[in-house]
This record gives C-alpha cells, sequence and structure tokens, in this order.
C-alpha cells in the first residue's frame, strides 16, 4: 500500500504582501487561526513565519512566533516548523532567531543560494496598503538569497545538532540535491531527510513536470531510501504540482506562502481552503492524508514535548 501523504501547509511566509490579499494572515492571531484551520482540514505539518502585525512585514522576532505557536499547539497536534528563510534581506542571524528560541521539531533549511525574484509581482498593482510593500518586491532584482556553505555548516550544526530539530530542506534546483548530498557526507545530518522540492520561483527550476521527474530521479540515486520527498509550486502551479507529486508516491505542501489563490482567479479565503482542496484530490486517488503522528514517526521527529513554547 502506498504511504499516507503528508501535507503541509505554509499559512502566510514571508514572499506576498497585504495588498495582494485581504485573507493573508498577518496578525499572530490570524497566523495561529489559519494554522489550525488547516491543521483540522488535514495538515500535518504547518510552516511558519513571522509578520509585524501593524505592517504586514517578515518580522524575525521570537516573541511574535510565541504569541501563535502557544496556540497552535494548545488546539492542535500538528508538527510546526518554523522557518530559517526568514523574510528576503533578513541576516543569517535575524533568520535564526526564532527557531534557536523555540526548538522546534522541524526547520526549513534552503540548500543554496539562489536569484529570487518577486519583482514582476509589482506591476501588478498600483494601490499599495503599505510602502515597504514596492520597494520590497523592487529590490529582487538585485539581489541574491544567500545560502553558502557556511551558512549552510553553522544552520545544521547549530539547529540540527544543538537541538535535536529536524530540517524540511527547500531545494529549488538541481545543484541543491548535491548540496544536501555533501552536507549529509560530512556527517552532520542522520536520516531521515524531509525533501522540499521546490518549482515556478523565478531564478529557481520551472514549474515544468520534467523537472520534477528530473529531480526526484535524482534525490532517489542520492538518498535511496534513507529521504521522504514532497514538493511546492508557486502561483498558478501549487495544485496541479502537489497532485502530481501525490501520483508519484510524494508529499506536498501547500498554502498562502506559496499561492494566494484557490482556482483560476479565485482569491482563497483562507489556508485551509487549500488544504481541503487537496485532500479532497488526494483522497479521491484512493490515497490517505498522513496524521502528524505518522509524519513524526517517519521523519523521526523529536517530538512536540521537546519543543519551546
Amino acid at each position: 500500500m502506498p504511504k499516507p501523504v503528508i501535507i503541509t501547509c505554509a499559512p502566510t511566509g514571508g514572499v506576498h504582501t497585504p495588498t495582494m490579499s485581504p485573507h493573508l494572515p498577518i496578525t499572530p492571531a490570524e497566523i495561529a487561526d489559519a494554522s489550525l484551520g488547516a491543521a483540522e482540514a488535514g495538515a500535518a505539518i504547518i510552516h511558519l513565519h513571522a509578520r509585524n502585525p501593524e505592517t504586514g512585514r517578515p518580522d524575525p522576532r521570537p516573541e511574535l512566533f510565541a504569541e501563535f505557536m502557544k496556540p497552535i499547539a494548545d488546539g492542535s497536534d500538528a508538527v510546526m516548523n518554523v522557518s530559517t528563510g526568514g523574510g528576503l534581506g533578513m541576516t543569517r542571524e535575524e533568520r535564526l532567531r526564532a527557531a534557536v528560541a523555540t526548538s522546534p521539531e522541524m526547520a526549513s533549511l534552503n540548500v543554496g543560494s539562489l536569484n529570487f525574484g518577486l519583482f514582476p509581482m509589482a506591476a501588478k498593482y498600483d494601490d499599495w496598503q503599505h510602502d515597504w510593500e514596492p520597494e520590497f518586491l523592487e529590490m529582487t532584482r538585485d539581489f541574491i538569497f544567500k545560502n553558502t556553505f557556511a551558512d549552510l555548516e553553522y544552520i545544521v550544526k547549530e539547529l540540527g545538532q544543538g537541538h535535536g530539530t529536524r530540517f524540511e530542506f527547500e531545494c529549488y534546483d538541481l545543484g541543491h540535491l548535491y548540496n544536501l548530498a555533501w552536507l549529509i557526507d560530512q556527517g552532520w545530518l542522520e536520516p531521515p531527510y524531509f525533501v522540499q522540492m521546490v518549482f515556478g520561483i523565478l531564478g529557481g527550476v520551472g514549474a515544468d513536470l520534467d523537472n520534477l521527474v528530473h529531480l526526484h530521479t535524482i534525490a532517489d540515486r542520492l538518498f535511496g531510501d534513507s529521504y521522504e520527498w514532497s514538493v511546492l509550486a508557486a502561483g498558478k502551479h501549487q495544485m496541479s504540482f502537489a497532485t502530481q507529486a501525490a501520483m508519484l508516491g510524494g508529499n506536498l505542501r501547500v498554502g498562502m506562502e506559496d499561492s494566494l489563490y484557490l482556482g483560476p482567479g479565485q482569491l482563497t479565503p483562507s489556508n485551509a481552503a487549500q488544504v481541503t482542496k487537496i485532500r479532497g484530490i488526494v483522497e479521491s486517488l484512493g490515497l490517505q492524508v498522513a496524521t502528524p503522528a505518522e509524519a513524526r514517526e517517519r521523519l523521526g521527529l523529536k517530538g512536540a514535548d521537546r519543543v519551546t513554547v
């Protein structure tokens, strides 16, 4: 029997800005509610970012994370996955603040540097809620999302070895899989590895099915039976790529970090709506959705009782 599909939901992220959707969770209370709704709909893992509650700008302060992680822990058994990507332009130390403070079961880790182009989105809007939004998007025209080998070594040792945190290894291109293999070869990581293949970001691998199949083939060659794989795709590709991942025996991620839409031209009213939609697709394929307990077992997580919230 195929393994149940692990659904991750990323409810707010650090990519989209408040002008783009009135439904984007901004305040800690909104992020907590969105996360609990996604968990109730079937998400086993919640991938977390924080935002300034006044402006909606990505914010690294641990106290903001604490405001929504506590109610999420109290109201669900979902795995909390704290971002170390933060917001574009943050320093490495800023990006790590929340994860170091909360010692989560999981944290994301972007496994390579890349151009991360959000600037085309600025042309779609004229009336901005906040002055920082167009400036934030436009600066990515001349921006590299920095994740050097020194950064990767520091993070896997600080969080992985220091806190027992497991990683969602975000791979935006073929070379990132080989970067992860190098980290493993150094003896700094233990299996199982959770590989999140990211498609459709300007600067990363394109959302083409041939690319998905090729990255999956190479990951199999590099990691064998020591890994779980998942797929996320940006924007209009979200649901189709998530469906393809499930059909190929993988896991998937949805959420308003990756897409603000539920269907063509239809803003999603909530993160739960996206989870509900993909869960229906997964179950219509004759597959089951993994519980948080099943995700913890398959990913070798340390348990919610060892998280600081």
